[in-house]
């Protein structure tokens, strides 16, 4: 071994060494619905849990302007008020919530070793992952610009708003097709923007697209910019295939072009599925490591719904208590 690669060696080894840590029953990774109603049960069942919020407290849900599909909020709610509530009443039973990224897992063995910033080791009894999912973005300034004020990346969500408007929905594929067909219920008009000559989704949404009659398909379309005033969108500018700019007046604007599940520093140790969503046991929240448990979006490819996260959080917080138990810990 060469003289430099043992110094390079030692160092790291110091650092290891000096990095501060933390033993816990049960750690959370993520906020959003999933993580913090995982850290309410499992406050509420004494396990002490540490909560790390990542890089959006709050998760996807804090950007999204108003939320009228989850239960408990009759007239309505702030995404960011409705985590803020979550939050609080995670902290009420005990949760110790912190802001930090994880960067690093060890799951070889038990305890499992989570380091946060690149600086502080976090040794966890049991694990549960409820990083979630980021919804993927065409990559223009107008996007963020109009987000939360005609810019969606969820029909379910957000298609309540745009009753007998105009709206436009972006991709190809049966997520696509789904929110397209999904709004066309509710909208006046739907112009469904598809970069190529062809759908890419399923023959059954296909057809179905196909026959709703008041879903416009544009081929071999794309998004060059969205447009829009101090009271939101109230365009987009496409072109076509020939080069040509159109204009199309729209209320609305949903991507559908897929999610990202937020599970890369985890993908070394648990299983995930060639999208990238971590897999877990059946009808639970278990992961293939044992006291390693997923909760929310980033074990969701179907639903991605917070109040469907909201309840996968809690059945991981249980799954973990009654590991826990079985190990007497």
């Amino acid at each position: 071994m060469s003289y430099g690669l043992e110094i390079n060696l030692y160092l790291c080894r110091l650092i290891f060494d000096q990095m501060e840590s933390q033993k816990v029953k049960c750690l959370i990774i993520g906020s959003g619905p999933a993580g913090y109603t995982a850290a309410i049960y499992a406050s509420r069942a004494n396990l002490n849990p540490v909560l790390y919020e990542g890089m959006l407290p709050g998760g996807q849900l804090t950007t999204t302007t108003e939320i009228e599909n989850f239960p408990g909020y009759p007239q309505g709610v702030d995404g960011n008020q409705m985590m803020e509530d979550l939050r609080k009443q995670a902290e009420r039973f005990g949760a110790d919530i912190r802001w930090g990224v994880v960067t690093e897992v060890d799951f070889s063995e038990r305890p499992f070793k989570v380091v946060i910033d690149g600086e502080k080791e976090v040794i966890a009894e049991t694990v549960i992952i409820a990083t979630g999912a980021s919804a993927k973005y065409l990559g223009l300034p107008s996007e963020e610009k109009f987000r939360g004020q005609g810019v969606s990346a969820c029909a379910t969500c957000d298609g309540f708003f745009y009753r007998g408007k105009v709206v436009a929905v972006v991709g190809g594929g049966d997520t696509a097709c789904e929110e397209a067909t999904y709004l066309a219920g509710l909208c006046k008009k739907v112009y469904l923007v598809v970069r190529r000559n062809v759908l890419r989704a399923s023959d059954v949404m296909q057809k179905r697209v196909l026959a709703t009659e008041n879903i416009e398909i544009l081929w071999e379309t794309q998004t060059k910019e969205i447009v829009g005033d101090d009271m939101g969108v109230n365009g987009v500018i496409l072109v076509n295939k020939a080069g040509e700019e159109i204009r199309k007046d729209i209320d609305g604007f949903f991507l559908a072009i897929g999610h990202h599940p937020n599970s890369e520093v985890f993908s070394k140790w648990v299983n995930v599925d060639s999208q990238g969503y971590i897999v877990t046991d059946g009808a639970s929240s278990a992961t293939n490591v044992p006291g390693v448990f997923a909760a929310g979006d980033v074990q969701d490819p179907h639903y991605r719904q917070g109040i469907v996260a909201a309840g996968s959080g809690c059945k991981a917080a249980m799954d973990a208590e009654k590991f826990l138990a079985n190990q007497n810990l």
